[in-house]
């Protein structure tokens, strides 16, 4: 068959993008209406998407949360390794008041502490939470994103920007962490889908 260069053309670049459309859709997974890249960049270093779910409070959703590790994670205690750059990525579920959120996790780090240790990051603590109150209010869809970059600190980014500066405690980052990977975790059955576990409790939205 003689197909003229315009219809070549086309039928080639029909064929590219039939080619493409599983590459794109294996570079990022769906949680509900929020998608979650495959790869980021935190750091200069690659990460991957190492599990993902949904936060319940009192039945309610309250954010979808993903973790970005170097390399696949089982274990709280490997997530919680001073020496890895890690992300978690959240995505508000409801409206929220900015204090709200600080006072969660605050409640949640200082569950995962002793009061002694708890005292020595209080600093880091106060600075976060101060953060959040500035917010006033997050709503559905808005984004906090969470790095914890050895040598660098923790930075807390929302509405698309780092929120002061790095809080530079490792101890504080390691806190950070345990809201989720800590000997009492905010919630069980998220923590086991962001060490990869797909619980239908946290990845079946619908």
């Amino acid at each position: 068959m003689n197909l003229s260069r315009p219809k070549f053309l086309g039928t080639a670049l029909a064929s590219l993008g039939a080619s493409l459309m599983p590459a794109l859709s294996w570079a990022q997974s769906k949680l509900g209406d929020v998608t979650y890249p495959n790869e980021v960049t935190v750091g200069g270093q690659k990460l991957l998407l190492n599990g993902y779910g949904m936060r319940f409070r009192f039945g309610f959703r309250v954010y979808t949360a993903a973790l970005y590790t170097p390399t696949k994670l089982t274990k709280n205690e490997d997530v919680l390794k001073p020496n890895i750059v890690k992300r978690m990525h959240l995505v508000a579920q409801r409206d929220v008041k900015g204090d709200e959120f600080g006072k969660l996790f605050t409640r949640a780090i200082e569950e995962n502490m002793s009061k002694e240790d708890f005292s020595k990051i209080i600093n880091g603590v106060i600075r976060m939470g101060n953060l959040f109150a500035e917010a006033k209010q997050f709503g559905k869809g808005d984004v906090i994103l969470i790095d914890v970059i050895p040598g660098t600190g923790s930075l807390i980014n929302f509405r698309g920007k780092q929120q002061g500066e790095p809080i530079k405690e490792p101890e504080f980052g390691q806190a950070l962490m345990q809201i989720w990977f800590g000997k009492k975790p905010a919630d069980e059955p998220l923590r086991k889908a962001l060490l990869g576990e797909q619980s239908t409790a946290n990845t079946n939205v619908n």
